[in-house]
């Protein structure tokens, strides 16, 4: 999949992959948002396997198999292309075979085979920056994936470590970033997480969501990476930071106005 530069990328979707029923209600309510707004380039996103859950009572989703089945149902009956994350190499082959954008989570950005497995399949190679990373770091990440032979890469801005349970996003980092002539995304949702600080679990605050995202838009970011859920309250997964489904259109209208007006 290509990025296209005349279109706002939206990558959304629940964070782990639940029941067909909750895919299914969040596809067709990204297929109809991007009918509604043929500037957005939309990608459905859920992950099989949450391998990095706080506790080890954390629900990590479907596991490969039937997250990929979810994720080909959605490709095929919405018209979307579709994303998910890879934490090894060995799943990066069968990843392939269904997705269109093969994405490395921030903790792992830094491990070369991974990189190099993702890259070698011609799939666009989506890399989150570590929290643990200074933007300029992220050159180093690229370069090995276009020394892979990644046919397209994005990398995406989720945030900086700042203390204990905290993120901050430096909007210095977006232009930054670009200097690297990739695209760059800004992660909205994960941004506002509040890692660990619910007790086992991340905690988070969604109202922040809607102000950092059309900041970091103002900032020259390429792309928005949003979780959404019927009842993010009720989620498997990162429900504190993830924007419920019914408010993500008001969201995306006000994200498009600011998008536009920096383009003007």
């Amino acid at each position: 999949m290509r990025f296209d530069p005349a279109r706002l990328l939206l990558i959304a979707g629940p964070c782990a992959l639940e029941s067909d029923a909750v895919c299914r209600s969040v596809a067709a309510a990204l297929a109809a948002l991007g009918a509604a707004h043929p500037e957005l380039q939309v990608l459905f996103k859920g992950s099989f396997d949450k391998a990095n859950r706080t506790s080890l009572a954390g629900a990590r989703g479907p596991g490969l198999a039937e997250g990929l089945a979810q994720l080909a149902a959605v490709r095929r009956e919405f018209g979307l292309p579709v994303l998910t994350d890879v934490h090894d190499a060995a799943q990066v082959a069968p990843v392939a075979e269904v997705c269109d954008v093969l994405q490395i989570p921030a903790f792992l950005c830094r491990q070369t085979d991974l990189l190099l497995a993702a890259a070698a399949t011609g799939r666009t190679v989506n890399v989150k920056k570590g929290q643990f990373l200074a933007p300029g770091d992220m050159v180093h990440v690229t370069a090995k994936l276009r020394g892979g032979g990644a046919s397209e890469v994005w990398q995406t801005e989720r945030g900086t470590t700042f203390g204990y349970h905290n993120l901050v996003v430096d909007m210095r980092a977006f232009p930054q970033l670009a200097r690297h002539g990739r695209p760059v995304i800004f992660d909205a949702t994960h941004a506002v997480q509040l890692p660990g600080a619910g007790g086992g679990h991340s905690s988070g605050q969604r109202e922040f969501v809607p102000p950092l995202a059309c900041a970091a838009l103002a900032a020259g970011a390429d792309g928005l990476f949003i979780e959404t859920h019927p009842d993010p309250d009720r989620a498997l997964s990162d429900g504190p930071n993830m924007v419920a489904l019914a408010d993500l259109p008001a969201v995306i209208a006000r994200c498009l106005a600011v998008w536009r007006a920096v383009r003007a």
